[in-house]
């Protein structure tokens, strides 16, 4: 007899995690409360709530939150402030929700007194290490239930016929051999894994996008927006106030309108494996170049250079799931500090694929001096004679070395 009473599971309802919650009850004899987060998924929720109902899960003890603005406000407009990107391509537009998934099923598990919380993510992928490890960061003591490392139903068949056997329902999909890809879906991005992509010569199929049309199906007139900054943050588009939500939603429909932000990639995952995969990321991909932007006209140069230089360390503790470490927390103060005067509006082209920054104003955080940087005459605003000794301090560790050579 197993001493968990109760465990809080991340449940979406469909057929894996179904499979998970009868497993639960049979294996461990205890509650479980399901939980469903609204991530943006683009999916109705309220079926899960049905399917574990008939699965006897008693109503209190059935959680589905809309966390979309939470998601946006709190971990990808943070993580956009850094100018992240993993291994020089990707979004981290999976990575990025696992850290708030495994807050909530704290939450949860402390409001609901459970011993334990459970997951779905498979042995081999990044996702278990990621909700693991912010779930000991948050209660250290909390059991963790990871049925693929535990069950034996590790092929489709022993998966369908356990299915089959409890009675849960399994749709024409899965019948005739599933769906043609793993996706996982939010705010930020959807990505495709599996199946067809698992050849990395294989170009994906063209049914396969979801949010973007290709870049040669676009417009052929490009769409010009303005993106207004806060302290880092996009608050408006084209003038118009918005809620963090309500931005990304918005720079995905144009985005994706446009053919902007799909990526083929080839990643290292955390667990030692490469691994294909494929993302669309439009809203993302507009965030990024136009953040680029404003920081060029209101970031010292060093402190650029300084973010730029942490960037790479930042994007890996975000996809290796560190999170919620004090080391990614220290950096995030650092990064948010720097973002106190980057303020202003970015002009953007949208056309075909790409994201064309084509102007960029700050009225009041702005580094860039016209009257210095002209080529005109700057009527002594700089002085060029100074070029001079700056140039042979910088030279003379050069000359000593050449000097030393010649001998």
């Amino acid at each position: 007899m197993s001493d968990i009473k109760k465990v809080v599971l991340a449940y979406s309802g469909g057929l894996d995690t179904s499979v998970i919650l009868k497993w639960l009850q049979d294996t461990y004899q205890c509650e479980v409360v399901t939980f469903t987060a609204d991530l943006g998924q683009g999916e109705e929720l309220d079926p899960a709530r049905q399917k574990a109902l008939k699965f006897g899960i008693k109503p209190e003890n059935i959680f589905i939150d809309d966390l979309r603005e939470e998601f946006v406000r709190d971990f990808v407009f943070p993580m956009f402030r850094a100018n992240t990107i993993y291994e020089g391509e990707y979004l981290l537009g999976t990575s990025i929700a696992r850290p708030l998934i495994a807050k909530r099923l704290i939450e949860i598990a402390r409001e609901t007194g459970a011993d334990a919380i459970a997951h779905g993510a498979t042995g081999k992928g990044n996702d278990q290490v990621r909700f693991e490890l912010g779930a000991y960061a948050l209660m250290p003591n909390i059991k963790i239930i990871a049925p693929w490392r535990e069950w034996d139903l590790l092929s489709r068949e022993k998966l369908l016929k356990y299915a089959e056997d409890a009675g849960i329902e399994i749709d024409m999909k899965h019948k005739q051999g599933g769906a043609p890809y793993s996706m996982d879906a939010n705010l930020l991005h959807i990505s495709y894994e599996g199946r067809h992509l698992e050849d990395p010569n294989a170009e994906p199929e063209t049914s396969m996008w979801r949010w973007t049309v290709s870049p040669e199906e676009a417009p052929d007139q490009p769409e010009y927006i303005d993106v207004e900054f806060e302290k880092g943050d996009i608050v408006a588009i084209n003038g118009k106030r918005m809620s963090a939500a309500s931005v990304l939603t918005e720079l995905n429909r144009l985005g994706g309108k446009h053919g902007i932000g799909r990526l083929d990639l080839v990643e290292n995952r955390y667990v030692g494996m490469k691994s294909r995969g494929c993302y669309e990321t439009p809203g993302g991909t507009i965030i990024l170049t136009a953040h680029r932007a404003i920081e060029s006209l209101t970031l010292d140069r060093e402190v650029a250079h300084l973010k730029d230089d942490l960037m790479p360390r930042y994007a890996s503790m975000i996809y290796n799931g560190y999170w919620w470490a004090p080391e990614r927390v220290a950096l995030q103060k650092l990064i948010d500090h720097t973002q106190e005067h980057v303020n202003g509006t970015v002009r953007l082209k949208l056309y075909k694929g790409n994201v064309i920054v084509v102007g960029r104003d700050s009225k009041s955080d702005s580094l860039f001096d016209s009257t210095i940087a002209t080529f005109e005459d700057d009527a002594g605003a700089y002085d060029q004679k100074d070029a001079a000794g700056f140039i042979k301090l910088n030279a003379l560790r050069l000359r000593i070395a050449a000097k030393a050579r010649q001998k």
